[in-house]
C-alpha cells in the first residue's frame, strides 16, 4: 500500500508539472462540487435571481483530504466558493455575484464574477438569460517545483509568476417553478491569454482561462401519498472538450429540512450528501469516496446557504428552492 501511495504521489507529480511546463499555461478543469446544484449561480449566469429570493451560499471543498507529495508538501486540491442573487424587479431579472479560491499544489486561482440575468416569461414557464463578467487572479510559485528535467527549457527564469486576466460567461436557465429545469452556458468564453511569464524565459509560456461547457438540469418529484417527501434526481455535466466531467445525484428531502442523498462521478467517486435546514438557514455536508483505485484518500464538502424569500407582489406560494437544500 505505501509504495502505491509513494506511485500515486508521483503520478500526481508528473501530472502537475507536464501542464505546467505547456506552451499556454493552463489550471486544471474548472472546479466541480459534489453539491454541483448548490454552484448554479457561478456556473450559469442565467439563473441569477430566478429562486425569487436573497440567496447567500459559502462552499468549501477539500478533495483528497491529507494527501501530500514525497516530499511532504500539501498538495491535495482545496475549492472555496461564495456566490450570492437575487431578483432586482426594476431591472427585469436578477443580479448575481461569485468568489471562488482553487489552489492546487503550488497554484493558486482567485476569480471574482458579477453578473445579470434577464427574465423572460414564457408562461407558467422562465427562462433566464444571463451574462457575468469575471477577473481571474493566476499564481504559480514555479521555484517550488521539482521537475524530472531540471534544464527544460520552458521552465528557465520562472520563479513565482502571476498574472491578472478578464473573461465573461454567458448563460440560459429554464425552469418551470417546482418542477423540472435544465440550463446550458459557457464559463471562460474568451479563454483569455496573459502576457508572457518571464521576459527572461526563451519560452513564451503565458497562462489562459479555460472554456468550459455546461449542461445542468433536475426535477424535483412530490409524491403524492407522502407530501413531505421530495425526491430530487439532478445532472451537471461539464466539459472543456479535452476532458469532461459528470455529476449525476440524486436526493430526498424530507418536509423541506433534512436531506439525503447520493452523488456519482464515473470512474471517480461516490459521494454521500446530507443536509439540514432551519428556518432560512441550511447546512451541507459530503463525503466523496474515491472509486479510481489508486489508494487516494476521500474528499469532504461543506456547505453554508441562506435564502430569504422576497415579497415580489405575485401569487404566495409556501416554496423552498430545492436548488439550496
Amino acid at each position: 500500500m505505501l509504495n502505491l501511495m509513494e506511485k500515486t504521489k508521483h503520478i500526481v507529480l508528473v501530472f502537475v508539472m507536464v501542464m505546467m511546463a505547456s506552451v499556454g499555461v493552463r489550471a486544471q478543469q474548472v472546479p466541480i462540487f459534489t453539491n454541483h446544484t448548490n454552484s448554479y449561480a457561478y456556473a450559469n449566469p442565467g439563473f441569477a435571481g430566478l429562486s425569487e429570493g436573497i440567496n447567500l451560499l459559502g462552499l468549501y471543498r477539500m478533495q483528497w483530504a491529507g494527501f501530500v507529495d514525497s516530499d511532504g508538501n500539501k498538495i491535495a486540491p482545496e475549492t472555496f466558493l461564495l456566490t450570492g442573487d437575487m431578483p432586482i424587479r426594476a431591472l427585469g431579472g436578477g443580479i448575481e455575484f461569485s468568489l471562488m479560491q482553487d489552489k492546487l499544489g503550488f497554484e493558486n486561482n482567485v476569480n471574482v464574477g458579477l453578473g445579470y440575468s434577464y427574465h423572460l416569461d414564457l408562461g407558467g414557464s422562465t427562462l433566464g438569460i444571463g451574462v457575468a463578467g469575471t477577473l481571474l487572479s493566476r499564481s504559480v510559485d514555479f521555484s517550488s517545483l521539482n521537475p524530472l528535467n531540471p534544464s527544460d527549457p520552458l521552465l528557465q527564469g520562472l520563479g513565482e509568476e502571476s498574472a491578472m486576466m478578464f473573461d465573461f460567461n454567458v448563460g440560459l436557465f429554464w425552469q418551470i417553478p417546482e418542477s423540472f429545469y435544465i440550463g446550458v452556458s459557457v464559463v471562460n468564453v474568451l479563454e483569455s491569454m496573459s502576457r508572457a511569464l518571464s521576459d527572461q524565459s526563451e519560452t513564451s509560456a503565458s497562462f489562459t482561462t479555460d472554456r468550459t461547457f455546461y449542461l445542468l438540469a433536475g426535477y424535483p418529484f412530490q409524491f403524492e401519498d407522502l407530501p413531505y417527501l421530495t425526491f430530487v434526481p439532478s445532472v451537471s455535466v461539464m466539459s472543456d472538450i479535452a476532458s469532461t466531467q459528470l455529476n449525476a445525484s440524486a436526493r430526498v428531502i424530507y418536509n423541506n429540512v433534512f436531506s439525503l442523498g447520493v452523488n456519482y462521478r464515473p470512474q471517480e467517486s461516490v459521494g454521500l450528501m446530507a443536509g439540514i435546514s432551519i428556518k432560512d438557514l441550511t447546512v451541507l455536508y459530503s463525503y466523496d469516496i474515491n472509486t479510481m483505485g489508486i489508494g487516494l484518500p476521500g474528499s469532504h464538502e461543506i456547505g453554508l446557504s441562506y435564502c430569504f424569500k422576497l415579497d415580489l407582489d405575485r401569487t404566495p406560494r409556501d416554496y423552498r428552492s430545492v436548488r439550496y437544500l
